[in-house]
């Protein structure tokens, strides 16, 4: 696997990430931080203009540059690892198979392109289809900067309801979960082969470098892991849920060498007694989301997933790790943790991480 150059325990920290999906600790509980280096000497690359918002997301030169130097000038503590992942949004899943895109500032959107179901002979993914071509373009553009420096990721991949979502904008969607639910179920089915398809596409890709795998969520590991999600969720009943949508989730779980649910928002948690009962899905990524409190607030939650034998990703701060430590046991813990100033600050702190027992 490729060493990252300016990190000499990069083999440590993988170790303790694979350890993570099977609930397993080596030393320590996987804690990843991050602080500005006092006097960064890498060169930032130059700020740039453009005509339009497309045109800057397009910039896969500039944007490796930037991850380059982030690489360099940052100091990456604990179990952290420089990395970057191709990124034109969340619904490039969608655009593969027919959606276009528009851009904002930090983020894209789909255009639906799913009138109605019976043109549904349209949603069809091919290798030539322009963003798909632009992401391979622009993994390879990052695995040739990050030689050494950092890992490169695969792309934010939607497939499931939230595919068929950017596909017919959540209010078809909503009324399709009454009306047109054999076409939904077919559609999905076509969907998942194709998820697969990529799933192991891009690991192979990846492999064949000597990177780890990572992705969006920051874990970085030898195994192939993969984060299902559902966010259209958070609009329908458990039982549509369950279904709908549950068993394609669950697949997509074995499929896997490993897995973490991205669980997002509040209304959503009405699923999580179904999820936890897929038995291949190793831990939840709890996203309670802004104006919600913060990770302390939800300790029921963490203890719940504790308890089915669960891992948990969780994002906390410094000064909430005691109340963390007296209410969950440390094994399978995934703990990015905010508020470290330098890394004689981090030093003291993953003192209190190596006495968790």
């Amino acid at each position: 696997m490729m060493p990252i150059e300016h990190i000499p325990d990069w083999e440590k920290r993988i170790a303790r990430q694979d350890a993570f999906w099977s609930r397993a600790i080596i030393d320590r509980p996987v804690v990843l931080a991050w602080a500005s280096r006092p006097n960064p000497d890498y060169p930032w690359p130059a700020a740039k203009t453009y005509p339009a918002l497309r045109d800057r997301w397009m910039d896969f030169e500039h944007i490796a540059r930037h991850a380059v130097a982030s690489a360099m000038n940052n100091d990456f503590l604990g179990d952290a690892l420089p990395a970057a992942t191709p990124n034109l949004g969340p619904e490039i899943f969608s655009a593969f198979f027919g959606c276009e895109l528009e851009f904002g500032e930090s983020t894209s959107w789909s255009i639906p392109n799913l009138e109605d179901w019976a043109r549904v002979g349209q949603i069809r993914f091919s290798r030539d289809n322009d963003y798909f071509r632009k992401i391979d373009a622009f993994t390879d553009v990052l695995l040739a900067a990050g030689k050494g420096k950092f890992y490169t990721g695969y792309t934010d991949l939607h497939p499931g309801g939230d595919a068929i979502v950017a596909f017919r904008d959540p209010l078809n969607m909503n009324l399709d979960m009454i009306e047109a639910a054999d076409e939904l179920k077919r559609l999905l089915a076509m969907i998942d082969v194709v998820f697969r398809e990529l799933f192991d596409y891009y690991c192979d890709r990846l492999q064949a470098a000597g990177q780890a795998i990572t992705s969006w969520p920051g874990i970085v590991s030898s195994k192939r892991w993969w984060v299902p999600s559902n966010d259209f969720s958070c609009m329908i009943s458990k039982k549509m849920f369950d279904d709908m949508f549950l068993p394609g989730i669950a697949e997509e779980c074995r499929h896997a060498e490993a897995s973490i649910y991205h669980l997002d928002g509040p209304q959503a948690l009405q699923h999580l007694d179904s999820l936890l009962e897929i038995r291949e899905l190793n831990a939840i990524q709890w996203v309670y989301g802004a104006g919600h409190g913060r990770a302390s607030d939800w300790m029921p939650v963490y203890k719940k997933c504790q308890a089915a034998g669960k891992g948990l990703q969780i994002g906390l701060d410094v000064g909430e790790l005691d109340f963390f430590m007296e209410n969950l046991h440390p094994e399978g813990l995934w703990i990015s943790l905010g508020g470290v100033q330098s890394r004689e600050h981090f030093a003291t702190i993953e003192k209190k991480f190596l006495a968790w027992r």
